[in-house]
């Protein structure tokens, strides 16, 4: 899927996060996250398998997650997407 407009999907709340993303030349993911130091690696794994299902290599994600669990970050991804290649 082609990134075609920037939008954004979540909440600031704790336990959730804020999905940015808008089209880029190529792929860049920019986690900022409360729980960086512990999680950063998984984050990013649930970020790269969600752009890897719906077929996007170009794009710049930006997450700020308030401690998300995965099943939340999956769902902000996916709305994310779905939202900026309509």
């Amino acid at each position: 899927m082609e990134i075609r407009q920037a939008v954004q999907a979540g909440t600031m709340q704790s336990s959730d996060l804020m999905v940015f993303i808008e089209p880029a030349e190529e792929l860049e993911i920019l986690i900022e996250s409360t729980v960086k130091k512990q999680f950063e690696h998984l984050i990013q794994a649930q970020v790269e398998e969600s752009l890897k299902k719906f077929e996007v290599t170009k794009g710049r994600i930006k997450i700020s997650d308030r401690g998300a669990l995965d099943y939340a970050i999956a769902a902000r991804i996916e709305t994310g997407i779905k939202r900026a290649c309509a």
